[in-house]
């Protein structure tokens, strides 16, 4: 079984990507840039919420399974130098593909919609419209329903192990910094969270004190939309990308230094 956190060996810098949330055109300018000022000990982590809210997600996947290969061809890098986080889009399809298994599967499926989903399904050749429907005529029907879904997705190459092997959270082997989606519970350690990783914890932003022996925490995700936010412990990396605003990507030291801020 896949680890929750990756543990970063050996990286000098670290190069985030806030939720990009099927914004296709902006993620490739953001890995224009990237490709342009990458170093060999460098890593990337996609911080969450690559899908779901604009209308690209298949192809947003795509293109960072694209720049994964190209980079790593380049600069003969190791899988381990890239990490992909999940995202409270993620987590919804993944819940949505074991759809037949809820006690209330039209309460579920209306409450992720309002959430974005739908955008998600489209892109892989899918309409909610159909799910509605099928969520009437019950468990059987939600289940042929869940297996067509999945050989959708299977039939884009690399998908279905990109969505298997995302990780929680990150951070480099210095344990200055970490990586998560949208927040972290700060009274609790790492090994006993729950899913605020993606649906967040209570005034996050405004943590102002060291977690543990991380000095800065990075998110890709913030409700408000108005980052690059950042204080002296928290980052918020998202300015709405997916409802008409940019992607925000950082680059940081293992020591936790922000080294620079981007938006495309």
């Amino acid at each position: 079984m896949l680890n929750k956190f990756s543990k970063l060996e050996g990286c000098d810098r670290i190069w985030a990507i806030g939720s990009i949330h099927g914004n296709v055109d902006s993620i490739k300018k953001i890995h224009k840039v990237i490709f342009s000022e990458f170093k060999a000990n460098d890593t990337i982590i996609y911080l969450g919420n690559v899908i779901g809210v604009g209308p690209e997600s298949s192809s947003s996947v795509n293109e960072i399974l694209k720049f994964r290969a190209e980079i790593m061809g380049k600069f003969k890098l190791k899988p381990s130098s890239f990490i992909f986080l999940r995202g409270a889009q993620e987590e919804m399809l993944t819940k949505l593909l074991e759809l037949h298994l809820s006690p209330n599967p039209k309460e579920i499926l209306t409450w992720m919609h309002e959430h974005g989903v739908d955008k998600t399904l489209s892109s892989y050749g899918m309409d909610i419209k159909d799910l509605y429907k099928t969520c009437e005529l019950g468990t059987v029907l939600i289940s042929k329903w869940t297996t067509k879904a999945k050989n959708l997705i299977n039939n884009y190459e690399g998908h279905s192990d990109y969505f298997s092997y995302l990780v929680h959270a990150s951070f480099p082997n210095t344990e200055k910094i970490l990586f998560v989606n949208r927040g972290v519970d700060t009274s609790r350690p790492l090994s006993a969270q729950n899913d605020c990783f993606w649906w967040g914890f209570h005034n996050f932003s405004k943590t102002s004190k060291p977690y543990y022996n991380f000095k800065k925490l990075v998110r890709g995700y913030d409700p408000k939309k108005t980052g690059p936010n950042k204080n002296e412990v928290v980052c918020s990396l998202y300015k709405g990308s997916g409802f008409g605003g940019p992607i925000v990507a950082g680059l940081f030291s293992s020591n936790a230094d922000i080294i620079d801020i981007i938006e495309r």
